[in-house]
């Protein structure tokens, strides 16, 4: 065979087998969804406004140097309006659209990450890997606790730094809500102390059952409210 001809077969195998390596991801920048991090998303395949697929996250300080990478088997984001898919190109995103969220989740004083993981919350709400900073490693380690946390209940929990407790929030059916807080003890884990329900599957009515826990005894209190005089917010 023509060594010409061999060297064209050659070219063409490597690309058919780099192709969708090479030409087939998306990158995205996030910028200003933490005072001092920055990063760079790219993703294998999207598909109109949106993405949903193995990615990887490169994580930036304030000096533009490289922190960390994560993987994430299914990252998903939505483009705003206006904006197009544009292989090649960074793609700016606004801090709602990323799929990352920045916060001190275990109430130590350092920006910990929640890199978005799919469906599987609650009635497939978003899903959530939860790193947190280790100081003494000076690195993001993923958090089990945390990451159930922000994968088993409804879009992702809530803090109260005053309180140094996490929030999540979940529903059963069209009339029952659930709200759980969480107590961080350090070098401990967490520790579940609150469970509220709110029942309003009665025409006219709402009943609120808490169980809360004081001196490691749980007590358990319920009060029936008029649907109109009821505010869920509060």
């Amino acid at each position: 065979m023509n060594m010409n001809i061999l060297n064209y077969y050659k070219s063409l195998s490597a690309f058919i087998l780099l192709g969708p390596l090479c030409f087939g991801q998306y990158q995205f920048e996030v910028k200003d969804a933490s005072k001092n991090y920055d990063a760079i998303i790219t993703i294998n395949n999207c598909f109109d406004d949106q993405c949903m697929d193995k990615g990887t996250v490169e994580l930036f300080d304030n000096k533009n140097s490289k922190v960390q990478t994560f993987t994430s088997d299914n990252l998903v984001l939505y483009l705003g309006k206006g904006q197009r898919l544009e292989r090649g190109k960074i793609i700016p995103l606004a801090k709602e659209q990323s799929p990352l969220i920045f916060g001190d989740f275990n109430f130590d004083g350092t920006d910990d990450l929640a890199i978005r993981n799919g469906n599987m919350g609650n009635y497939s709400s978003a899903s959530y890997d939860v790193y947190v900073f280790n100081s003494t490693r000076m690195s993001f380690v993923k958090s089990k606790e945390l990451t159930e946390l922000g994968s088993d209940n409804f879009d992702f929990f809530e803090t109260d730094p005053v309180r140094k407790r996490l929030i999540a929030f979940g529903k059963s059916g069209c009339c029952n809500f659930f709200t759980t807080e969480y107590e961080v003890i350090p070098n401990k884990g967490l520790d579940k102390v609150l469970e509220k329900q709110e029942d309003e599957s009665e025409d006219g009515y709402v009943k609120v059952i808490i169980k809360e826990k004081k001196n490691n005894k749980w007590t358990t209190r319920t009060k029936v409210y008029p649907s109109d005089q009821y505010n869920r917010e509060k």
